[in-house]
């Protein structure tokens, strides 16, 4: 008999199939409430669900006062650092802070400029792919998705390291290093391999320059002439160290504590994290709003009739606009309310970098949208908390002034949160069997910035 089957295919029988799955999977939502089961780490007044403990990051979005919840201006915290002053310190040196930020997250203290230094080039000198991998691994097998193609290239890593499920600290933490040194190298390579086999464009591959910082090679690697300005590179630079952590409950990092707690080794646990941030609901999101607002431009008029704007933000919320999902994109978060402090860092350097790109006109129909969609939703909506931008509201922005591809949006947020990822797990590996632990609370203590120079 004859073999009907055909790779990719879904037929008619797999359809027959998916629908007992759905007939006979579903549960009756009274029991989430009956059982106070919580889907997510989220529960519906919008406080979190305490499922760890972690000093590497602090989010905090509301003042407690008489018992009573209090939302205040968001603020956010790596290793106990306010993120405003860690930006303030390494803006006003006028240096890049990823690799400083990197340091940070890992280590739990901020790097003297010798530490810093020798830590730099440590990167560097992990910043090489095995011989042939674009070759044998990269090029033979191209996807259309580039989470994909860095999931895969995470995983290969595997088979060329020689103690590769060995998960003491001082190897996690040198398998660490070498993935945060390659993820653009993987990215990259994978798109430029897509471009090419897949689009029929042209294929150029450059090598890493020791001396650039990340967000310099990035650019360099995926420009043609490698050339970049220097206010693209620190922009790119901002938006790595403001992507590189952001507690412990949300999803890819949530993800990273519990793969890590099977005693799995590192790329697994990094494929895990990968495979959680793709998903629309939590990496993918800047992608959907630079497609909200391309869509926008199209079907409002006047970009600065705030009528006709909020008419359009009206038909979103009613699912007669863009994708009909019912959703204003960028706006809301899962903790902040009045604001996210990310957003607020990110805001200054995009007008900055909009001027120098002429883009004046589109960043006004920004601002304008980010001050119309809270109004637009509290009348349509029942929410439960404030509403403000978020910090994917203006990076697909900041991205797509900066020429990069929208394939490469979500990776760049796996370039940056890898450094977070890499400290949950040595963390979670650290504290393996030493006390139960009861999402992610933090426990560290607020601390004062020290300048560069004043670090011993």
């Amino acid at each position: 008999m004859a073999s009907h089957y055909s790779f990719s295919q879904v037929t008619p029988q797999i359809e027959r199939f998916a629908d007992m799955c759905v007939g006979n999977g579903r549960i009756d939502p009274e029991l989430y409430t009956k059982y106070e089961v919580k889907r997510g780490l989220r529960d519906i007044n919008g406080k979190g669900v305490l499922a760890g403990l972690t000093e590497i990051s602090e989010i905090v979005s509301y003042t407690v006062e008489d018992n009573e919840m209090i939302p205040c201006d968001g603020r956010l915290y790596y290793r106990g650092y306010n993120i405003n002053d860690l930006v303030t310190g390494f803006g006003k040196d006028k240096r890049f802070g990823f690799e400083e930020i990197t340091y940070l997250l890992l280590f739990g203290k901020l790097p003297t400029a010798d530490e810093l230094s020798e830590f730099c080039a440590l990167l560097a000198d992990y910043r090489k792919l095995p011989t042939t991998f674009v070759r044998d691994i990269m090029m033979k097998s191209p996807s259309s998705d580039i989470m994909n193609s860095i999931s895969r290239g995470v995983l290969t890593l595997f088979s060329y390291d020689d103690y590769p499920n060995d998960t003491s600290i001082p190897n996690v933490l040198r398998q660490s290093l070498e993935l945060i040194a390659l993820m653009p190298l993987i990215a990259v390579y994978g798109y430029q391999c897509k471009n090419y086999y897949l689009d029929g464009e042209s294929f150029i591959i450059h090598q890493p320059v020791p001396e650039y910082s990340t967000a310099q090679n990035i650019l360099h690697l995926l420009r043609p002439d490698s050339k970049f300005t220097e206010l693209e590179a620190k922009v790119l630079d901002i938006a790595l160290v403001l992507h590189a952590e952001h507690g412990g409950g949300n999803n890819s990092t949530f993800t990273t504590h519990v793969v890590t707690s099977s005693g799995t080794d590192t790329y697994a646990a990094i494929a895990a994290a990968l495979g959680s941030l793709k998903g629309p609901k939590h990496g993918g999101a800047n992608v959907k709003v630079t497609a909200m607002f391309e869509d926008m431009k199209q079907n409002v008029s006047d970009w600065t009739d705030e009528d006709e704007i909020a008419d359009y933000l009206t038909k979103l919320l009613h699912k007669e606009a863009f994708d009909k999902a019912g959703l204003i994109y960028g706006m809301g978060h899962a903790v902040y309310s009045i604001s996210d402090p990310r957003a607020n860092i990110f805001r200054t350097f995009v007008d900055k970098l909009a001027t120098e790109k002429g883009m004046e006109k589109e960043l006004e129909l920004y601002h304008l949208v980010e001050k119309l969609a809270p109004q637009v939703i509290s009348r349509e909506r029942h929410i439960y908390k404030g509403v403000s931008a978020n910090i994917d509201f203006y990076s697909g922005f900041v991205y797509s002034m900066l020429g990069l591809p929208p394939e490469l949006y979500t990776p760049l947020f796996a370039i940056a949160r890898i450094s977070g990822w890499s400290a949950h797990r040595i963390e979670e590996l650290s504290n393996a069997g030493k006390i139960i632990r009861p999402a992610y609370k933090s426990v560290s203590a607020h601390r004062p910035y020290e300048a560069l120079a004043d670090r011993k």
